[in-house]
């Protein structure tokens, strides 16, 4: 039966569908098979950063309001035979994702996945409360910042309060924090916070450390989880992430910032 595991946040901007789309990508190719489901409706970002934005006929909120069959929404992943994508509507509204709706589906995808990845909002309304009602772990994903930091702490508390499992009273939602767009030079100069600072703040374990890099932004912009890039330092830093949620004992390397030409600054900083 399929873990379910959501991808969340307070802050939106913070890297959370690349680390859906990284993580996603990283279990299929540790041979799992994994399904990645897009919870932000009205928005829908996930296909494009999965590259398979011109193949969604039917979607998530299709799938609930039984528009479609499930199979007919699910879209195979080009590159990962174990790697399948949920996308969801861009013209619905949050309020079409129903508890009961969700479950349906996610009951379905257990009996068939080792993994379901969900894709949370940003925030605390519904489409997050529903990403994350059912999950059974959580990777909050936080940069070196104090609001954002602030912003996870207060997810922290809904995972811990308003999930399934803690109204049935079972074991809680175990969360991971992965820290995005690190910048060891900044913090030196006191311009991020410290990850040791962070850690005391939030008080949960450290799933992986991802520095800043270009790599991010061009990944996104093919269309291709950056997890596949083997040469850029967030590609290597999220499969040690992977390989720590599957429960492997690696130490938490820091690696450098890949440094930006002039071009790729006038893009701006990467998504």
């Amino acid at each position: 039966m399929a873990k379910i595991i959501v991808v969340t946040s307070g802050k939106g901007g913070v890297g959370k569908t690349t680390s859906t789309a990284a993580i996603g990508a990283g279990l299929a190719m540790r041979g799992k098979k994994t399904v990645i489901i897009d919870f932000d409706v009205g928005l829908r970002n996930l296909d494009m950063i999965m590259g398979c934005e011109r193949r969604v006929v039917f979607d998530f909120i299709n799938v609930i309001q039984g528009d479609a069959k499930l199979k007919q929404a699910l879209i195979k992943d080009r590159r990962l035979d174990n790697l399948s994508i949920l996308p969801t509507s861009q013209t619905r509204d949050k309020d079409a994702l129903t508890r009961d709706g969700v479950e349906k589906v996610l009951k379905e995808l257990r009996d068939e996945y080792d993994y379901i990845i969900c894709d949370s909002p940003a925030g605390i309304e519904r489409g997050a409360h529903m990403a994350m009602y059912f999950a059974d772990e959580a990777v909050v994903v936080t940069n070196p910042e104090v609001s954002s930091v602030r912003d996870s702490d207060r997810v922290l508390g809904l995972l811990s309060s308003k999930s399934r499992r803690a109204e049935k009273g079972e074991e809680p939602v175990k969360p991971h924090l992965l820290l995005t767009r690190y910048d060891p030079a900044r913090v030196a100069k006191g311009e991020m916070m410290k990850v040791e600072d962070i850690l005391e703040i939030l008080s949960i374990p450290l799933l992986g450390i991802v520095p800043e890099s270009p790599a991010v932004l061009k990944a996104s912009n093919l269309g291709t989880p950056v997890t596949l890039d083997a040469n850029s330092n967030a590609g290597k830093a999220y499969v040690d992430a992977v390989s720590r949620l599957m429960g492997e004992q690696i130490e938490v390397r820091v690696l450098p910032p890949e440094r930006r030409g002039l071009f790729q600054r006038l893009l701006g900083r990467p998504a």
